[in-house]
């Protein structure tokens, strides 16, 4: 299955155990309180479930829901 941005909004939503809602697709995700390792925790999940091929630094760069999902190719 593909990984969407609502699939990545509910991820990045579980992992700082927030409501998807209350998660802007388009502002910095470390000002919500997300931090490296869970960058980390996030990328591991999607490279199993999904086969996302990135690196940490490409999250890292720019850690925003949008900018990650054109990073890994989510329509």
């Amino acid at each position: 299955m593909a990984l969407t941005l609502e699939q990545i909004r509910n991820d990045v939503a579980d992992c700082l155990g927030e409501d998807p809602a209350d998660i802007p697709v388009d502002e910095n995700l470390v000002d919500h309180g997300l931090d490296s390792v869970r960058i980390m925790a996030l990328l591991e999940r999607w490279r199993r479930a999904h086969d996302v091929e990135a690196d940490f630094a490409d999250l890292a760069e720019q850690p925003a829901i949008q900018a990650w999902a054109s990073r890994l190719g989510v329509a």
